[in-house]
């Protein structure tokens, strides 16, 4: 057996397959999972890496000898995972993938009741505990094995009732799956829309033969941005390995910040269900803030991950959430993160207006100018926050997560990475790109020193 500690992170667990984790600490991980749950009932599914099957199977064994009844769902995206739990009144649920990583990687994201995510404080570590602690003892009567075969189906149409599906016509639409799960899931989809589509990349390959399926990575971009321009399209939407997060290019070819789409997104959802709580990631630009307040609504500034933001959005009742990461969650999907649900909001709303995409954003790229997340490699990531502490005393400080630092026209979010040396750095300026750029290498200089 193969299975380091470093494999069970802050949101998931995750590692290079046969080195850091392999079959048989798949199976101890499943066993070790209903443990921790002490579920009954439980849904798994798994990506298209080549390495998930095996991993699913061995964790479906690991499920079954520790008592749970286990439903297989075979190839699903990871929100097709978190509807069938939530819809079926599942006890826990799991998808084995290793979500935007290269090929080389696997993992498993894990939920309880309600698709509520399990996180390093909240279950992943005592599953990593136990799983690392050796076999634990077999049920005296293992659990039965099904299948849902009409999952697709209902996920899709589920997801169109976000949306009104006539009304999204007369596009042309560029689709980027990057060979992961959203190639599972669009065919189907593109069925009961009217646009005309070009998708690259629909076909499920667990090589990623064509791009790693990292869209936030802007080489993982370059393809979808020109093909936007090459044909003439309305915009582009790519997506990630395992289909929970999309990413949307204008109609010149130009990214959309995930905090500039929150903030489309958040006004389109607002305007329509009247003043309701919004939660968004404590990197994001002001805009979001802005957009909120202007349509409404409540916004409810949060310490960044999926397992956090979930966990608030219960507390508070909010309607919809977004992440600069392009992680985008909706109430009335178990409050559960979509790649769908958002690439049809976009479509819609694009559809439906006299603006094109570019136009939506260019008011936000005018008036708040941001720096994208910087990472840093530090040796010392507390002194470095302890240098911008001081550096910045006469700011507006919060630590909750990583340090946050306001002023009146600017602010920044240094945080620490989960799995690396690294310091993350996101700024805004609302004086000027110059202005913006600026401060961004002063603080990174900070960051940086020694």
């Amino acid at each position: 057996m193969t299975l380091v500690p470093g494999v069970f992170k802050a949101y998931d667990i995750r590692g290079l397959y046969g080195d850091e984790i392999d079959e048989e600490a798949g199976k101890r991980i499943g066993r070790a999972f209903i443990a921790v749950t002490g579920a009954k009932r439980v849904a798994v599914g798994h990506d298209v890496r080549l390495s998930s099957p095996g991993m699913a199977d061995a964790f479906i064994r690991g499920a079954l000898s520790a008592g749970a009844d286990v439903t297989a769902l075979g190839l699903a995206a990871t929100e097709m995972v978190y509807f069938a739990v939530d819809e079926g009144g599942y006890d826990a649920g799991a998808v084995i993938t290793a979500s935007h990583n290269p090929p080389q990687y696997t993992g498993v994201k894990m939920v309880s009741a309600g698709a509520l995510p399990l996180s390093g404080e909240t279950g992943i570590g005592e599953v990593g505990r136990l799983a690392m602690a050796g076999e634990p003892a077999p049920a005296a009567t293992p659990g039965t094995l099904s299948d849902d075969p009409d999952l697709l189906r209902r996920f899709v149409d589920r997801c169109l009732t976000f949306v009104d599906p006539s009304a999204i016509t007369g596009l042309r639409v560029v689709l980027d799956a990057a060979n992961g799960m959203a190639g599972v899931y669009l065919p189907p989809v593109l069925e009961h829309i009217d646009i005309d589509a070009v998708p690259f990349f629909l076909d499920p390959d667990g090589r990623f033969p064509h791009h790693e399926p990292n869209p936030l990575l802007e080489e993982n971009r370059v393809f979808i941005e020109n093909a936007v321009v090459e044909n003439k399209a309305d915009l582009g939407i790519a997506w990630d390995g395992d289909a929970d997060r999309c990413f949307f290019i204008d109609e010149k070819g130009g990214f959309v910040a995930g905090d500039f789409l929150t903030a489309l997104l958040a006004r389109h959802i607002l305007d329509r269900n009247g003043p309701q709580t919004v939660v968004y990631d404590l990197r994001a630009s002001w805009a979001v803030r802005d957009a909120i307040l202007e349509a409404g609504g409540r916004p409810d500034e949060f310490r960044v991950g999926h397992a956090f933001i979930k966990r608030r959005m219960r507390e508070v009742d909010a309607i919809f959430a977004g992440e600069v990461s392009g992680h985008y969650y909706f109430r009335d999907f178990s409050f559960a993160d979509t790649g769908l649900i958002p690439a049809l909001m976009v479509l819609q709303i694009i559809a439906q207006s006299d603006q094109p995409l570019s136009e939506m954003v260019a008011a936000l790229r005018a008036k708040y100018h941001i720096s994208g997340e910087i990472n840093s490699t530090v040796a010392d990531a507390g002194a470095a926050i302890d240098r911008l502490r001081a550096h910045y005393g006469d700011g507006r400080q919060a630590e909750v997560d990583g340090l946050s630092v306001s002023y009146d026209d600017w602010h920044f979010n240094v945080r620490s990475s989960n799995t690396e040396p690294l310091l993350r750095l996101n700024l805004e300026s609302l004086v000027s790109e110059a202005d913006m750029e600026r401060k961004r290498d002063e603080v990174l200089a900070i960051i940086r020193e020694g």
